[in-house]
């Protein structure tokens, strides 16, 4: 790495760091070098973290979306890439166990405070904002066996409520709080 190089991966660094903080975004340091954990407070998931990581050249941001569907691979992986198309600077994967994340690679010059506003904010309408939808389609036998299995011994559902619409007419019954 060239001295130039390293003063741009710093002054990027403490550049991400201050937007961080200015908006009230929980982070720490990461374990790879440059890296930043960054957690996304959400509505469907309860937190998205991220993986911020400035280079030599680039700022990359890495985001876990949802295990490996159980069922329905292929409507799942039509409705990420259909979604591909409207993500500004992002886009979704999966890696080798079929894990879905969402990434996204920009030049380090292209990393102020605007477009980290920007990319946080599409982030967290990737990983939350699709959340139950992915549930939906890749989880639902397991919604449903949760369900049942929670209503026999009289357990809390309400976690399941997003998804009630989806159990069918005898799953009616009242949701716990």
């Amino acid at each position: 790495m060239t001295e130039g190089a390293e003063n741009t991966s710093d002054a990027t660094q403490q550049s991400v760091r201050t937007f961080l903080d200015e908006a009230g975004i929980a982070w720490e340091p990461g374990r790879r070098p440059g890296e930043l954990v960054v957690t996304l407070p959400g509505d469907k998931k309860l937190n998205t973290v991220c993986s911020v990581v400035v280079g030599d050249q680039s700022l990359s941001i890495s985001a876990f979306v949802v295990r490996n569907p159980d069922e329905n691979h292929a409507a799942v992986y039509a409705y990420l890439l259909r979604r591909n198309l409207k993500l500004p600077g992002l886009a979704y994967g999966i890696d080798k166990d079929g894990d879905v994340y969402v990434t996204g690679r920009v030049p380090l010059a292209g990393a102020k405070a605007a477009y980290l506003d920007q990319i946080f904010g599409v982030v967290l309408a990737a990983a939350d904002g699709a959340f139950n939808e992915l549930l939906a389609m890749g989880f639902l036998e397991s919604i449903k066996k949760e369900w049942a299995w929670r209503s026999e011994r009289g357990e809390s559902t309400v976690n399941l409520e997003a998804f009630r619409h989806l159990l069918g007419p005898d799953r009616d019954e009242q949701i716990d709080s």
